[in-house]
């Protein structure tokens, strides 16, 4: 796996666990949640400038905050319990569809 996709791959992990510890924070009224919050985030743009320096700002902001979203849309329903329906459902199917098209047509991405 190239250098560039690690760093976006910990830049994904790190602000899903930033925003899962957002959850937690209940409104950034628990310290530890909250810190865990500002170390994530920190970690994850940090890890995005890395990858920003081989591919361009749109596309890695799309897989970012794409992956991020269905992510959290599954650590939402294992952990907090929050249920989605079949729309839900088929909208982070077709974030993961224009992930993947970026991925394998795109001559936007070096791979």
């Amino acid at each position: 796996m190239p250098p560039h996709y690690i760093w976006l791959v910990i830049a994904v992990a790190a602000e899903t666990f930033g925003t899962t510890a957002l959850q937690a924070s209940q409104q950034f009224s628990r310290l530890w949640p909250s810190v865990a919050v500002i170390v994530f985030y920190g970690a994850s743009f940090y890890c995005l400038s890395m990858v920003l320096k081989v591919m361009p700002v749109g596309i890695v902001y799309a897989i970012w905050s794409g992956l991020g979203i269905v992510m959290i849309a599954c650590i939402g329903y294992v952990l907090f319990d929050q249920r989605l329906d079949l729309p839900a459902v088929v909208g982070l199917g077709l974030i993961i569809t224009g992930i993947l098209i970026i991925h394998v047509f795109s001559n936007s991405t070096p791979h």
